[in-house]
């Protein structure tokens, strides 16, 4: 491992672009401590602290602890993760987004275009439902004025973000809005290791092995595939005829990877955004809807079930696959080209699907019920249970590739074997 990390260091561009992701990283974590303007951050803590358990716990975590003290990038990348879930949505039932979909690159600057415009509306009426919220609870004190000031930055730390995040995506390493994510939560980390320090006896024994457990299975469920055989005949382009060979088209239990983890903590978010303008909507949220009732994990588990089925269409088309195999001349044995190979992959896609969905719903729901039957603390759970780990260690394992590939390229020797 040191001998590829010295190699990756020695490539003048891999290490442009570790250095680049590190100081929009270190941007990132310095906006999280810088309150908003007028907003007392002791009095927003306070009310944090007494609400315990709920939505704003696991929103804050997302945030990397900036939204307990209403910093400028309070929102985190949440309102565009959540953009970016209803403009791919909408791609399945309007048919000119269904259309750019289609046209390649300029279709989906278009689609990005949108999700942008989108990004800001969202992060305007998250900040405004969040300053209401914490009004009316008496831990924020403003006028009007202050108010509109305090969504405006708010809102302008989350479109600083985006930028942030695709300029991470373009001239970093990784996927720039998964690494802010993956910042937040390795930034809430040591409130998780002092909560489990000063825990029960059951909770200090106990934790390390579920954790590694998890981190075990996430590896092992992450990198599992199946492996289709494909063989292609000869052909003759031109006076030049390529020789026939065989190889695998390689399908992931879990093609869809950590995003519907977190499209379902977005979408989660929404009621707790609509509380911040109906009273009733927030007794209703704060009593019956926290992290750990059973209509909250219900809710989770079935909306990661969904979204995995639908990010793995989204990303794998089996018709599509069926029509390039055939276009290069490949075909899988036994199974005849076009349509047949088309049902052939996607019966063998939904198959694998159903397991990964299964596994991303468990490992995300199962750090509330070690919190309500175990007596594991709320700050544990959340910041190392399994919603935590599955996201940084799915960021880790696709940076890693991302270096991986880089390194290949330039003849190294790779770190992933």
């Amino acid at each position: 491992m040191f001998s590829w990390l010295s190699n990756a260091w020695r490539v003048p561009e891999l290490r442009h672009r570790v250095l680049f992701t590190a100081l929009i990283l270190a941007i990132y974590r310095l906006g999280s401590w810088v309150p908003a303007p007028g907003v007392n951050s002791d009095a927003i803590k306070q009310y944090f602290n007494s609400t315990s358990g709920t939505v704003l716990g696991l929103l804050n975590l997302f945030s990397g602890g900036a939204l307990s003290q209403f910093a400028i990038f309070a929102l985190g990348i949440m309102p565009y993760v959540t953009a970016s879930i209803i403009l791919q949505l909408l791609t399945v039932v309007v048919p000119r987004l269904e259309q750019l979909q289609k046209e390649g690159e300029a279709g989906y600057a278009k689609i990005n275009q949108y999700t942008r415009y989108l990004t800001v509306v969202l992060a305007a009426a998250q900040s405004l439902g969040y300053a209401y919220l914490f009004k009316r609870q008496g831990a924020l004190e403003a006028g009007t004025g202050r108010m509109v000031m305090i969504v405006l930055t708010l809102t302008a730390g989350t479109t600083l973000l985006m930028w942030m995040g695709e300029l991470i995506t373009k001239r970093g390493v990784g996927n720039g809005i998964s690494l802010l994510i993956f910042a937040s939560i390795l930034a809430y980390a040591p409130t998780g290791i002092s909560a489990w320090v000063n825990g029960g006896t059951t909770e200090r024994l106990f934790f390390p092995i579920v954790a590694i457990g998890v981190v075990v299975a996430v590896v092992f469920v992450q990198e599992g595939q199946r492996r289709i055989p494909v063989q292609y005949a000869r052909r003759q382009l031109g006076n030049r005829q390529t020789t026939g060979g065989s190889t695998y088209m390689p399908l992931r239990v879990n093609m869809a990877g950590v995003i519907p983890v977190i499209f379902a903590a977005a979408l989660l978010a929404l009621p707790q955004t609509v509380a911040g303008f109906v009273p009733s909507w927030s007794v209703w949220v704060n009593r019956d809807f926290t992290s750990t009732s059973w209509w909250y994990l219900f809710a989770e588990a079935v909306l990661i079930i969904l979204f995995t089925y639908f990010y793995t269409s989204v990303q794998f088309n089996p018709v599509d696959q069926a029509d390039n195999l055939r276009k290069y001349g490949g075909y899988i044995p036994g199974i005849r080209p076009g349509p047949p190979t088309a049902a052939y992959l996607d019966r063998v896609l939904q198959r694998l699907t159903l397991p990964g969905s299964l596994f991303l719903a468990t490992v995300a729901v199962a750090p509330s019920i070690f919190v309500h039957y175990f007596g594991f603390s709320q700050a544990t759970a959340r910041a190392l249970g399994g919603t935590s780990v599955l996201i940084v260690v799915g960021v880790a394992l696709d940076t890693m590739r991302q270096m991986e590939s880089q390194m290949m390229m330039r003849h190294y020797e790779g770190f992933l074997r």
